[in-house]
């Protein structure tokens, strides 16, 4: 299943404490998003991907992005910051603007391209295993009626 968690940092953090490892279950991918004209939520992100590691499978796919790179003239976290913090973490580092929807399909895009390499590669190691494969053969139907609503979690 693959679960994409979108965890916006320019509303009240401390809001969302309560998210259990059960909201974390599946997941294989995460934005992590924080308004880079405001540090407070930059100084956020660090609890969170901490919380993430907790909760989800060591190979999820996790992406750092500063949004409303737009307002160059705001910016409260220099660009430098940010990519030495993802690189740091070993997780990936995009500026998106969801005003002007820069990079904001590129950022989906990308994290869904790191999940399919990192699945497809279990899936192969699991078959030298002899064990059942876990991403579906082409042409193969594949369900997803099933994924619960909201499968998409905004803040």
């Amino acid at each position: 299943m693959l679960v994409l968690c979108f965890l916006n940092f320019s509303l009240q953090t401390y809001r969302y404490r309560a998210i259990t490892s059960a909201y974390y279950r599946g997941a294989v991918g995460a934005l992590l998003v924080y308004d880079v004209t405001r540090h407070s939520t930059f100084e956020n992100v660090e609890r969170w991907l901490r919380e993430l590691r907790d909760h989800t499978d060591p190979n999820i796919v996790v992406m750092l992005i500063g949004n409303k790179s737009d307002l160059r003239h705001l910016v409260a976290v220099s660009t430098e910051d940010r990519k030495f913090f993802a690189e740091k973490e070993s997780i990936y580092f995009m500026e998106t603007s969801a005003l002007e929807a820069t990079n904001v399909e590129n950022a989906y895009a990308e994290v869904l391209t790191q999940t399919y390499h990192i699945v497809s590669k279990k899936a192969m190691e699991a078959g030298e295993e002899g064990a059942n494969s876990a991403v579906p053969s082409k042409g193969e139907k594949i369900d997803v009626s099933a994924m619960k609503k909201g499968g998409f979690c905004s803040s």
